[in-house]
């Protein structure tokens, strides 16, 4: 049970109270430290730093765990839907059978976006990057559904979450079509979540299109590996652009925004084009070689948080295997250096000591691209799919009655109050 720390600063010593969450390290309560002392912490990057309480995400990067609202992702993966997850996100239990048939309702007939919204798409050049027009067009929702961008009306956040996370797969497939010169593709009411992402990505007029189940459950499982991370760059973007008052719609942009970037988001996109430049079997010696003398990076392997095997990469590991068999490529060449890739690195003392285990993106990036995704896509299905964390998160912040507005302070190294100086004076 943590009860307080003492910290001394020259002669004054200041008593910090200390806050237990329900497993995990404690927290040293630092919000009157500046009042009481006048000084600041430091943490670049706020590794150090809990700027929220939350229920919804833990992680144990030490020993390898990830749990949503206390469920096993694995279990998720296993057993659940992604639909079903997005109910628990938002909600904080699984839902009964009536509950889920009326969510599942709901998110399926919010899938369609307003037919004026198609106009938007027009707007970008042809070879868009899909990350551009969903950064854009999800922006753009609030001026399309202005009738629930109140954020203190509990109702309208929860018609906000509801259509963000029904009209996500709509604007991502749009995304898609668009960058490839295809007719966009119209939702059903009578397919799944993962199946009407599909088949609004992948169907054209010019032929019939058939669900295959494994794919679908393929999708429908990388869609609830992604679905929320706790605190990470992209969350925290959301919550810090919601803190100010901004509508649902312009802090799921911002989030998006944050995910585009290579550090974040584009990790799976990476880790498939190092599995290409080393292209065979033969060559992944000397590319490991390469990686100890820090020539390269070893895209795929470890991670900001896990310190032990990503829980997420067994379940990916499982799907990318099954995914392969179902088009015919078991074979793939790509799988086999990733296979034999994963092999060395988790034998070899350099990439143990150092703890870099395969994550997520290691195999993601691969099954993706099996099933018909560029690596541009990548991203926007990541996106696609963090969408109910970020909403999550959002409304769990709009429902925390210690709510402030976000506003990190700073360690100013800059020049002393100093004189303006005319122009026609300086030297």
């Amino acid at each position: 049970m943590a009860e307080h720390a003492t910290l001394t600063v020259g002669n004054r010593s200041f008593d910090l109270g200390m806050i237990d969450g329900t497993t995990g390290p404690a927290v040293v309560d630092v919000r009157k430290l500046y009042a009481e002392a006048d000084i600041f912490t430091f943490d670049p990057g706020f590794t150090s730093t809990a700027a929220c309480e939350s229920k919804i995400t833990y992680i144990d990067g030490d020993a390898g765990v990830l749990l949503h609202r206390g469920y096993p992702i694995a279990q998720l993966a296993e057993h659940s839907t992604f639909l079903e997850v997005c109910y628990l996100l938002l909600n904080g239990e699984l839902p009964t059978a009536d509950e889920f048939a009326d969510f599942e309702k709901t998110i399926t007939y919010h899938t369609m976006i307003h037919a004026q919204f198609d106009r938007f798409f027009g707007g970008f050049r042809s070879d868009a990057h899909p990350m551009a027009i969903m950064t854009g067009a999800v922006g753009a929702l609030s001026a399309f559904y202005h009738d629930s961008i109140n954020v203190d009306d509990p109702e309208q956040r929860k018609i906000s979450a509801h259509r963000l996370i029904a009209k996500m797969p709509t604007i991502a497939a749009r995304a898609f079509k668009y960058s490839v010169g295809q007719p966009f593709v119209t939702p059903r009411n009578d397919m799944t979540y993962a199946e009407n992402f599909l088949r609004m990505s992948f169907s054209v007029p010019a032929e019939d299109w058939k669900s295959n189940p494994i794919l679908t459950r393929a999708m429908d499982r990388i869609f609830i590996l992604h679905a929320d991370h706790e605190q990470n760059a992209s969350t925290s973007t959301v919550r810090l652009a919601g803190s100010s008052g901004a509508n649902p719609f312009a802090c799921i942009a911002a989030g998006i925004a944050c995910l585009w970037g290579p550090s974040h988001g584009g990790a799976n996109e990476e880790a498939l084009m190092m599995l290409n430049e080393i292209g065979t079997v033969d060559r992944i010696p000397e590319y490991i070689q390469g990686v100890k003398d820090r020539k390269y990076r070893l895209m795929g392997f470890g991670h900001r948080v896990y310190k032990n095997y990503d829980p997420r990469a067994t379940v990916m590991q499982k799907t990318c295997h099954e995914v392969l068999a179902e088009i015919g490529n078991a074979d793939d060449p790509l799988l086999k250096v990733a296979m034999e890739l994963e092999k060395i690195a988790l034998n070899d003392p350099y990439f143990v000591d150092r703890k870099l285990f395969p994550n997520v993106d290691f195999y993601s990036g691969i099954t993706l691209k099996a099933m018909g995704f560029p690596t541009t896509m990548f991203t926007a299905l990541f996106a696609l799919a963090r969408t109910v964390g970020w909403i999550s998160q959002w409304k769990e912040m709009f429902e925390d009655p210690q709510r402030k507005i976000g506003r990190p302070r700073q360690l100013y190294t800059g020049p002393l109050a100093r004189d303006y100086v005319p122009l026609e004076a300086r030297g």
